[in-house]
């Protein structure tokens, strides 16, 4: 084996991690592939043997990269963070890739996801190194060109906005599926009353059709939302629904004629749905990375 081929392998070992912090960081996975690989291109260049911390200087320089992607967005002010559902990631029931579990550890589900991108990118990367990865902040505190003491400040200030804004989900997914079928069979059978008895007072219903609908459009409280029945009966009736994980979550799959329409991911919270997030904007839908699942 030659060094470069060993190095290639050492750095495959890290790749689930790596892919797992710039997934959080950036809520896409494309682009999180892309900052594994820059990551991979940066130590091909470098003096490897001078590194005695392979995963902690990977970590940071995938940091670095998402950052600046960030603060490109934010500077552009293109397509803003908001205004999009981000990638979801889908799996079986049954699944056990290595990579998703990397990806979903902590059930980092869409509702989260849309929260981390409400904040700075500074505030974002102290948030999910620390809080999410461990990281010390002396090891944060050089990627974002701050002190330790100031990268402590900007996790604490993320975690404050991060704390009661996303739902606990229920732990238990099956729980979380007999929820997620009670929502199906309520919007099949047009039952307004069901479906109110299902809904948190507070839920949060987030569409994003990409740009030809308007972009992401966000619904709240019980009544406005059980008010979209015609929407999920429409879509219940016309569709055929496959139970998938999304983000760790229970949720739907919809396809028509087999081809994808729609990824439905619910947060079920003691019993009730918290956050219903639905993504149907076709190009998105064509680029992923979509498992076999049954009916």
């Amino acid at each position: 084996m030659t060094p470069h081929d060993f190095l290639a392998d050492r750095f495959e070992g890290h790749r689930p991690h790596l892919k797992a912090v710039a997934y959080r960081m950036l809520g896409s996975l494309s682009e999180a592939e892309d900052a594994v690989q820059e990551a991979w291109l940066r130590l091909a260049r470098s003096d490897s043997g001078d590194i005695d911390n392979l995963g902690g200087w990977l970590t940071t320089v995938v940091g670095r990269v998402c950052l600046d992607i960030l603060r490109t967005r934010k500077s552009r002010r293109e397509e803003p963070l908001e205004d999009r559902l981000p990638d979801p990631v889908i799996s079986r029931e049954d699944a056990t890739d290595p990579e998703q579990e990397a990806l979903l550890a902590d059930s980092v589900g869409l509702a989260l996801l849309v929260v981390l991108e409400s904040l700075t990118p500074a505030e974002r990367l102290a948030f999910v190194l620390h809080d999410m990865f461990g990281l010390p902040f002396e090891q944060i505190a050089p990627i974002v060109d701050r002190t330790p003491v100031a990268a402590k400040k900007l996790a604490s200030r993320a975690r404050r906005r991060v704390r009661g804004s996303a739902p606990s989900p229920d732990p238990d997914l099956s729980s979380q599926r007999r929820v997620v079928d009670a929502f199906l069979s309520a919007a099949r059978d047009g039952d307004f009353a069901a479906l109110v008895s299902l809904l948190d007072p507070d839920v949060v219903l987030r569409a994003d059709g990409g740009v030809l609908t308007g972009g992401m459009k966000v619904i709240r409280g019980a009544a406005a939302v059980a008010g979209q029945l015609a929407t999920f009966q429409r879509m219940a009736t016309s569709a055929a629904a496959y139970p998938a994980v999304i983000n760790g979550l229970a949720g739907l799959v919809n396809t028509i004629d087999d081809q994808l329409v729609s990824v439905m991911s619910f947060t079920a919270s003691d019993g009730r749905i918290a956050t219903i997030d639905i993504l149907s904007d076709p190009g998105r839908l064509a680029r992923l990375d979509l498992p076999h699942l049954e009916p």
